[in-house]
């Protein structure tokens, strides 16, 4: 038996129609002689056939047949091709197919010996020397035998060197078989590893002429072909531990770090949930750790020396709060407060004494056809006439101002204009819009975006008071009922002011409770005198007369500001209407009594 080593060997039939059938058989007889005194095998040596003509046939790969009666059966069962010679053909199919991974060739590193055996009778039809040259460099040794009428100088071209070791001529095919006992000991040679001191720290691998070492599985070859060493399979950073990656004999295990368990995947880790026991006694919450569990307490609370318990934390005591009169602590927070009489400024921190009128206000006044520009040059000096009684700031009083007719549309916001000179000279700048009255429409852009903190209405929570005026002088022409009760639901102070054709069932509904305290009409813009005493409210009960509304002070007084002012201006603008009208009755009469004298002298 041949105990060299493992070896990858392709047996390259010529079956041309010049071989006859019974040369043929003693082919098969010189394949299977060979075969039979070899250690076949999956680590051992695998063998491989292919017949070739004018094309080649694989009769078998090298990863198809295991043993030698396998490959035995398979040989007797091939039927010759009988057609041309096209060595060269077949050398291209063994090196590109045969002698590959996915047809049972070991990989080149591991150094076991790929040898192509080509018998054949006569001259090839096709080129091999560049061929053969490249199936040599790709690491195949190729011994070239030939038989009876075969061409010396094409076997010469094919074998690898030294040529005396690889180029055979048998003279005829009687004697192939003979000489196949002679093949076998050139194909064997000395166990190389027997016969030497080879030095192999775990495995000698005999080839012919030669040998290499082999390491044990879980070891790499080192350099010096001989020794070797563990393979730290951590170390390529592929393992895809969470934590940490052990290495052990070409493997490795995943371990997690003190405090977490190895989940169920074998790489990541999860943290031990040392709470989960119930045993930490914490008296807010229990936060674990890798070390195992800490307390922690909810915001506003301060964790005790003994590391369990909580006490709330003094925060008007540990910042700078800034507070002008008083610091209160709450829950996780603190706030300000003012003594009694005096409110708390935007700032959040400064106090102050009411501020008369101080609130936001904004007024929507119909811009409808039916107003007629003089009488909406009327209304804007009533609008300019309250804005000089405010005291406009952004801390104060702040004004904006909304036109509607079939569209609606925000001439200023409350955020546009901080003093009372700028809303008055936009005042003046706004265009007569004409056309429809969508009250509902104006309604509700009012309460949508009027009286945003966008547009510079103050937080709720700054008790300034929101007041929402509506001046129209007829029937809507959309319902006004859903955005009336909206604006008065979301604590908007309504007043309504009808002239003219304005429908009083519209009015009430736009207008805050009492109603009657909080709409007014008159039947033209120049007859306005008895809506001043419909604005005379008293916003805060006196104390003790029937139940007493709770309200911010400032609020009540800064609402009874604004009505008392709107009451002026009302007044002086009907002073001015009637002294206009009387003037307008005096000329009148003085014309009439001069067409009298003239129509008398005629």
């Amino acid at each position: 038996k041949c105990r060299t080593g493992p070896l990858d060997i392709v047996f390259v039939i010529d079956s041309s129609r010049s071989v006859r059938p019974f040369e043929f058989e003693t082919m098969r007889r010189f394949m299977i002689d060979i075969i039979g005194n070899l250690d076949v095998g999956p680590n051992a040596t695998r063998v491989g056939v292919i017949q070739y003509s004018s094309q080649v046939q694989n009769i078998f790969s090298l990863k198809t047949f295991f043993t030698r009666a396998d490959m035995e059966k398979a040989i007797n069962s091939i039927v010759p091709l009988a057609q041309g010679t096209m060595t060269g053909l077949a050398i291209q199919y063994a090196m590109n197919v045969a002698f590959t991974a996915q047809e049972g060739a070991r990989p080149l590193h591991k150094k076991i010996p790929r040898i192509a055996i080509i018998v054949t009778d006569g001259r090839p039809q096709d080129r091999v020397t560049e061929v053969a040259t490249q199936a040599r460099d790709a690491g195949i040794e190729i011994y070239a035998v030939g038989i009876q009428r075969a061409d010396m100088n094409s076997l010469r071209a094919m074998a690898s060197p030294p040529l005396e070791e690889h180029v055979f001529l048998v003279e005829s095919f009687e004697l192939i078989q003979q000489f196949g006992k002679q093949f076998q000991d050139k194909l064997c040679g000395v166990d190389m590893c027997m016969e030497r001191d080879h030095g192999c720290q775990h495995s000698c691998m005999s080839t012919p002429g030669s040998f290499y070492c082999e390491c044990n599985p879980g070891y790499r070859l080192n350099v010096d072909g001989k020794t070797c060493s563990p393979i730290d399979a951590c170390a390529d950073g592929r393992h895809g531990c969470e934590h940490q990656c052990v290495s052990a004999r070409g493997s490795y295990s995943c371990r997690c770090r003190a405090g977490y368990n190895l989940n169920q995947d074998k790489r990541s880790c999860t943290m031990i949930d040392y709470c989960s026991f119930g045993n930490h006694s914490c008296q807010h919450e229990c936060v674990s750790i890798p070390a195992g569990h800490r307390c922690r307490c909810r915001s506003g609370f301060t964790l005790q020396p003994d590391g369990k318990s909580c006490r709330a934390t003094d925060l008007c005591n540990g910042v700078d709060h800034g507070c002008e009169f008083k610091c209160v602590t709450s829950e996780g927070s603190y706030r300000c407060v003012c003594p009694e009489g005096q409110q708390l400024q935007a700032d959040g921190k400064a106090c102050g004494r009411c501020g008369a009128g101080h609130v936001d206000l904004v007024m929507v006044i119909d811009g409808s056809k039916s107003v007629r520009p003089q009488n909406f040059e009327l209304v804007k000096q009533f609008v300019n006439r309250i804005v000089d009684l405010l005291e406009v700031s952004p801390h104060g009083t702040r004004v904006g101002l909304v036109q509607y007719s079939s569209r609606v549309r925000t001439e200023f916001p409350l955020n546009k204009y901080h003093s009372a000179d700028e809303i008055k000279a936009a005042v003046m700048k706004v265009e007569y819009m004409e056309k429809g009255t969508m009250t509902g429409l104006a309604l509700k852009h009012m309460v949508e975006h009027s009286f945003s903190e966008l547009e510079g209405a103050r937080p709720l929570s700054h008790n300034v008071p929101r007041i929402g005026l509506v001046f129209t002088d007829g029937r809507s022409q959309d319902d006004i009922s859903e955005w009336a009760r909206r604006a008065k639901e979301s604590g908007i102070v309504m007043f309504a002011v009808g002239v003219g054709k304005a429908v009083e069932e519209e009015l009430r509904a736009i207008a805050s409770e009492p109603v009657d305290q909080h709409f007014s009409y008159s039947a033209d813009f120049t007859t306005m005198t008895h809506l001043v005493e419909n604005f005379k409210l008293n916003i805060c009960p006196e104390e003790g007369r029937g139940q007493t509304e709770i309200r911010s002070p400032c609020e009540c007084e800064a609402l009874v500001q604004f009505q008392t002012n709107t009451v002026a201006i009302l007044q002086s603008l009907t002073e001015r209407n009637i002294l206009w009208a009387r003037s307008l009755a005096q000329m009148t009469a003085r014309l009439e009594a001069l067409e009298k004298q003239i129509a008398h002298k005629k």
